[in-house]
């Protein structure tokens, strides 16, 4: 498997008034919260999965938070129900971990769910490197209890499906990183690369070792960021436009 994979961010273009009337909703139950980061990524997280926003940009947390506190100052005066805690219920579960709860004798061909809910990725056990999922064809349990999905590879015909570890191997798609971010990225961080070489060019897990600041101009971030690829330990400096966040 050696194709690239696109990875062009769509712009923000507004929520959806589902999304809205959620907010409203957890604006009154949680106004002392709704400018918190964590609360905010949970939310953005949630509506990233949601049917509703299938063929949408994906939403990044930051928009949320603007949303509440423009909201906030129009409304400075409203009384909210004090001392209430984050509607966890609201927020869905692990996505990867729910395919496991279909019936395991789902016929080849049919999708265990609707894939459009939301993006996946899959780590390829030929190559180590993650791909876009285009559907999951089954599923199966091992005997030590885990599971496993079969997966169809966005690009890619039947010859090259796997069986493929829930837990280990499947995750919601990762997001290019804006050149905007590139101050959050810190030393440690796990980040989706795009490794380029003579014979491939596909993305792999590394971690950041090291950064170079330098001034922005017209072209956008010109910081270096030293990675190290998480399956065989090469280090490469990079560019920001080859990063991405990984979403686990």
């Amino acid at each position: 498997m050696d194709r690239l994979r696109p990875r062009r961010r769509e712009v923000f273009s507004g929520f959806t008034d589902a999304e809205i009337e959620k907010m409203e909703k957890l604006l009154e139950k949680s106004r002392e919260e709704t400018c918190n980061k964590e609360f905010c990524q949970k939310i953005a997280i949630s509506f990233n999965r949601s049917a509703g926003r299938a063929g949408k940009p994906l939403i990044k947390w930051t928009e949320v938070q603007s949303w509440f506190k423009k909201r906030q100052q129009e409304h400075p005066k409203v009384i909210f129900a004090p001392n209430s805690g984050k509607n966890e219920s609201e927020i869905p579960a692990n996505c990867s971990t729910d395919k496991t709860n279909e019936n395991s004798q789902t016929p080849k061909g049919q999708k265990i769910t609707d894939s459009s809910e939301l993006e996946f990725e899959a780590k390829s056990s030929t190559d180590g490197a993650w791909y876009d999922v285009d559907m999951f064809l089954g599923h199966r349990f091992l005997g030590s209890g885990e599971a496993e999905v079969l997966v169809r590879f966005v690009g890619f015909g039947a010859e090259e499906d796997e069986w493929i570890n829930v837990k280990k191997g499947i995750r919601q798609r990762s997001v290019p990183l804006e050149n905007s971010e590139c101050d959050k990225v810190k030393v440690g961080d796990l980040l989706l690369c795009f490794q380029e070489r003579r014979d491939h060019a596909i993305y792999y897990d590394a971690h950041v070792i090291g950064i170079q600041r330098r001034m922005h101009d017209i072209r956008g971030c010109r910081c270096l960021f030293l990675i190290r690829y998480d399956h065989d330990n090469t280090e490469e400096r990079v560019r920001l436009r080859r990063l991405c966040w990984t979403l686990i």
